[in-house]
């Protein structure tokens, strides 16, 4: 069982946050890292059962409160388990709860986690910054994760037509 939880609290801003995380997946999302990261994409009105997801990962949208957004996985295989925004005072928490099968028991420690990760703590970084005006102190990627970003970003140059080929 996986459980993995990322928080930071924004002291008198409550309000804000709920704005902010009102334009998830949306054109106007706020909130997501999308100059980094695959863009979350919302595919449809803010209802549960609506499909929703970024990159290789599939998720539905399973329930809505005033105060999060619960997601319930579809993709990639062997992820069984859920993933929600919630804000609780004056804090803005992610949590991943899953239970892992098959090959995901292998990918998430060695891939998907560390990723996973640097993209929390930067979507925190744009929390902090959207309704404070600043980030105190910035995530930065580890090392490694660097390496699967330049390994990511090897295989998507190979699944690419060369354009002067085509000329």
């Amino acid at each position: 069982m996986v459980r993995n939880v990322h928080t930071r609290r924004f002291p008198g801003h409550r309000d804000r946050l709920g704005l902010l995380l009102d334009t998830l997946g949306t054109p106007d999302d706020r909130l997501w890292p999308v100059a980094d990261w695959p863009p979350a994409r919302l595919d449809g009105p803010r209802v549960p059962g609506t499909p929703a997801g970024h990159g290789p990962v599939r998720y539905v949208l399973e329930e809505v409160t005033p105060d999060g957004l619960r997601f319930r996985f579809t993709a990639p295989a062997g992820v069984h388990g859920h993933h929600e925004f919630t804000i609780d005072g004056d804090a803005l928490t992610h949590v991943l709860d899953a239970s892992l099968h098959g090959w995901a028991r292998l990918t998430w420690p060695l891939f998907f986690r560390p990723l996973h990760d640097a993209l929390l703590e930067q979507l925190l970084d744009r929390a902090e910054l959207a309704v404070t005006g600043r980030v105190e102190r910035p995530a930065r990627w580890s090392p490694y994760v660097r390496f699967l970003r330049g390994l990511g970003e090897i295989r998507s140059r190979r699944a690419r037509p060369d354009a002067t080929l085509r000329a």
